[in-house]
């Protein structure tokens, strides 16, 4: 810890106590920053440290925090642990875009990932005897479900996909076949290494994603839409927190 400033980490900025224990994660830093303006009463930025936009405001009267985690399992590996470990949070909701590979899902459609396959090494770095298999917390997919019934928003809940290749030959038609007929919803980047960090931190995680693009029709959203009008994903999120 740097005896000069108080701050605990190279990666975020904040002084301990300055992110709540309940906290939104969109990959996107950006997403970040709407949903604090939008959705938080008096967001107030705790970190733009590479542009990982941060901030910390109230909902409903509860203290909430929202913070960019960039792509891929070692970045979001960075950020979960550090907030985890160095801020004492205790609630990661991830609030992410993915891509389906199930016809039944569909573009703007909401998932929930129960359990997250992944193409990627961050479990198995964690130096157990065997391969683990990183879950979502039980306490808040329920919260989850319950929430999206209760605000008459429909969802999926199933298996993901983490991936560690965004092009290439480990998102050919080939490959994404043989997850879609293992029952796996989508394909995302993150969920593994959240999922994996909080049950070392005894913490709780989970993913709601929101479907931007289908391997299934080659339908797309634009980049605004992904920034702006996940707006379900985000309510239902909050629900949780």
């Amino acid at each position: 810890m740097s005896a000069k400033n108080n701050v605990p980490t190279p990666h975020i900025q904040a002084q301990v106590g300055e992110i709540a224990e309940s906290i939104l994660l969109p990959g996107d830093p950006l997403r970040a920053k709407f949903i604090a303006e939008n959705f938080l009463e008096s967001p107030k930025l705790f970190n733009q440290v590479r542009g990982m936009l941060g901030y910390t405001g109230t909902y409903r009267g509860k203290p909430v925090s929202v913070m960019g985690t960039g792509m891929g399992c070692p970045s979001m590996g960075i950020y979960s642990y550090e907030l985890i470990h160095f801020y004492g949070v205790k609630r990661l909701v991830r609030v992410g875009s993915a891509g389906s590979i199930n016809p039944d899902v569909k573009v703007r459609d909401l998932v929930f990932g129960i359990g997250a396959c992944t193409t990627s090494n961050f479990p198995a770095l964690m130096d157990l005897p065997g391969v683990y298999a990183p879950v979502c917390s039980f306490s808040l997919l329920k919260a989850a479900a319950e929430a999206a019934e209760r605000l008459n928003i429909p969802y999926h809940a199933g298996n993901i996909l983490s991936s560690d290749m965004f092009y290439g030959p480990a998102e050919g038609a080939e490959a994404t076949n043989k997850w879609a007929s293992m029952g796996v919803l989508a394909i995302e980047m993150e969920a593994a290494a959240l999922y994996t960090n909080a049950a070392y931190g005894k913490a709780d995680a989970l993913a709601i994603l929101t479907i931007s693009d289908s391997l299934v029709t080659g339908e797309s959203l634009s980049a605004a839409d992904r920034q702006n009008s996940f707006t379900d994903m985000m309510k239902v999120a909050l629900e949780l927190l």
